[in-house]
């Protein structure tokens, strides 16, 4: 009797090899592979925390800053219209307004861990900050006027130029770290250590212009008085400023302590730069637009074009507008009340 065959498959058909059992293989070897890669790429995107050696050393820093803070204090002079200032006073306020930029850290110090949505509405947070900063640099430098101001360039002009240059020293700086990807500082590496430093050259180049205005108030005519004011406004200005910077470092396992060492960092300009603005102030007086300028426009295409876009993919557009234009009202409200006491 004739036997039984079974019916052959469609690729026998057409003379083809059936290979059904391999392709299964590949597609199952190639799905292993894509998510060891997935496995590969989330342990690169993980950032180390900070060691525990390094924050014990952060420490140490901040307790020899308060000792020098201590040790150097003049005796109190607030008040005091027949007091001429000195080299030591000078100095010592600009660095009391570079100290209080450390306690921005203090409202984050509730917050244990950030998940990336919040980390989104922080970078929003601070890009709204230092919008409403820059806005008032470019403000103060458009509407300067001393009466020992010897420039033939008008104030406006002067500011504009120091934002063009200032947009233009803040391109070539991201163009040489995003030539060096391998720069590394602590725990952070490539493009995160980017980002950190880009922010935290810019603060610190605002906060030149911030020395050169406490030096050039205590050489003024009001002397005392309004370099001791003007020192304790801006000692309260930039605690938000250093709450922004903190923003930005925490969410990178930057320790409280150390993210509150980078914070003072970028106001100590502020001391170095007062005593040569106090000492030589007619000199000095003609730039303080420029410097202005310069600071505002660096510190606003941070603001726009590394924070908000940032905050924009680890949230959305309205949670980023939100967050960014209720922080811009809150330190303009800020600096008007201050501004209103003066």
């Amino acid at each position: 009797p004739p036997v039984k065959q079974s019916a052959p498959s469609a690729s026998a058909d057409n003379g083809e090899p059936d290979h059904s059992h391999d392709d299964s293989g590949c597609s199952d070897n190639s799905l292993k592979d894509t998510k060891e890669g997935a496995d590969d790429d989330d342990e690169d995107e993980k950032i180390e925390a900070e060691s525990k050696s390094s924050e014990i050393r952060s420490y140490i820093i901040i307790a020899i800053l308060a000792a020098i803070t201590y040790a150097t204090y003049p005796g109190n002079t607030w008040g005091d219209k027949t007091f001429e200032p000195t080299i030591h006073t000078v100095f010592y306020y600009g660095w009391v307004s570079a100290i209080s930029t450390g306690f921005g850290v203090l409202p984050l110090c509730f917050v244990s861990e950030m998940k990336e949505y919040w980390i989104g509405v922080s970078n929003a947070i601070a890009a709204g900050m230092m919008s409403a900063a820059s806005y008032s640099l470019f403000m103060e430098g458009c509407t300067f006027d001393d009466k020992n101001d010897d420039s033939s360039l008008s104030a406006p002009l002067r500011t504009g130029l120091g934002c063009l240059l200032g947009l233009l020293f803040i391109l070539g700086t991201k163009s040489f770290l995003d030539q060096n990807e391998d720069v590394k500082i602590g725990s952070l590496s490539g493009a995160d250590t980017r980002k950190v430093l880009l922010i935290v050259f810019v603060m610190t180049l605002h906060s030149f212009s911030e020395g050169v205005g406490i030096g050039v108030s205590f050489g003024g005519e009001h002397g005392n008085g309004l370099g001791v004011f003007i020192s304790a406004s801006l000692a309260v200005h930039n605690i938000p400023e250093g709450l922004a910077v903190a923003i930005v470092l925490l969410p990178r396992k930057v320790s409280k302590a150390t993210a509150a060492i980078w914070c003072v960092v970028t106001s100590l300009p502020q001391p170095l730069m007062a005593v040569p603005a106090f000492m030589f102030v007619h000199s000095f007086l003609p730039l303080l637009p420029v410097g202005l300028g310069f600071a505002g426009g660096a510190m606003m295409w941070v603001a726009f074009m590394e924070l908000l876009l940032e905050a924009y993919e680890d949230t959305d557009a309205v949670t980023t507008g939100v967050a960014s234009t209720a922080a811009l009202a809150v330190m303009l409200s800020v600096q008007r009340t201050i501004e209103d006491h003066a």
